[in-house]
């Protein structure tokens, strides 16, 4: 595999989101189920490439498997994060009610949050400090993630009053929910990248880029292209969320004489 696939994979789900706001319907749902299956390519692709197919295959483990436990036993008990269900009928099969392309959304939203604190977190606490900034990326994208989704009804929740000013129909119980399974993905790839990794900063220009984008073009899409009344309030949360690592990326980007983020260097793991 050449590092060009990873690159063509991150390429075509940006187009493919870029079409989504333009499409509806039945259209929307295959151009749904498309994004998440090229950004989670991406990312697979790209680990493999840099990391090694062993870190790649744990990556899925990790995120593709503890999701699809946690979305089975949360549709089935409402535990970890509140009461709902999908519209199981729309994007393909499913499996105890959870659509099977639904698990490889956390890899595709993991993987670009987890190199972009890789790429920030520094010090003697750098393991800590990358495992916190992970939970709060992963979460800053669920607050993009679920109020589309819902305003599009991929899925509902049974309890609409009790969410955050202008999403209340999303419970706090859903962010806690992420919060929780995002810290526990965070601390079982940290075990995997100290096992399999290499020690060495890799060259993740395209899971960056695919942060930035996501950080950036979702609170465009939801500020502008999207309907939804109650994304105006979903921008600015995930703006704010995902830009406690999205600032200083971009700081860093964009100060010149600065190391870039995802530059190879040597870095040895804590």
């Amino acid at each position: 595999m050449t590092s060009r696939v990873p690159v063509v994979l991150a390429g075509a789900a940006i187009a493919a989101q870029i079409l989504y706001p333009l499409v509806h319907g039945g259209v929307r749902d295959v151009v749904t189920v498309f994004v998440v299956v090229l950004l989670a390519a991406a990312s697979i692709t790209h680990a493999a490439v840099t990391r090694g197919g062993r870190w790649a295959a744990g990556l899925v483990i990790v995120t593709a498997g503890l999701g699809l436990v946690s979305e089975v036993a949360g549709t089935a008990t409402g535990f970890p994060y509140g009461c709902y269900d999908y519209s199981v009928d729309r994007l393909g099969p499913a499996l105890a009610g959870v659509p099977l392309v639904v698990p490889f959304a956390w890899t595709a939203g993991f993987y670009p949050v987890w190199c972009a604190a890789s790429a920030l977190a520094r010090g003697p606490h750098r393991r800590a400090v990358r495992i916190a900034l992970t939970t709060v990326g992963v979460v800053g994208w669920d607050l993009y993630l679920d109020p589309q989704m819902v305003a599009d009804g991929q899925w509902r929740w049974c309890v609409t009053d009790a969410g955050l000013p202008g999403v209340e129909h999303i419970p706090l119980t859903n962010y806690a929910g992420w919060f929780v399974v995002a810290t526990v993905m965070a601390v079982a790839i940290d075990r995997i990248d100290r096992r399999f990794g290499t020690g060495t900063r890799h060259r993740d220009g395209v899971p960056i880029g695919l942060f930035l984008w996501t950080w950036l073009g979702s609170a465009l899409a939801h500020s502008v292209f999207l309907d939804a009344p109650e994304l105006r309030y979903s921008a600015i949360y995930g703006w704010c969320a995902m830009g406690i690592l999205g600032v200083p990326l971009l700081v860093s980007l964009l100060r010149p004489g600065v190391r870039r983020p995802g530059a190879r260097d040597t870095h040895p793991h804590a």
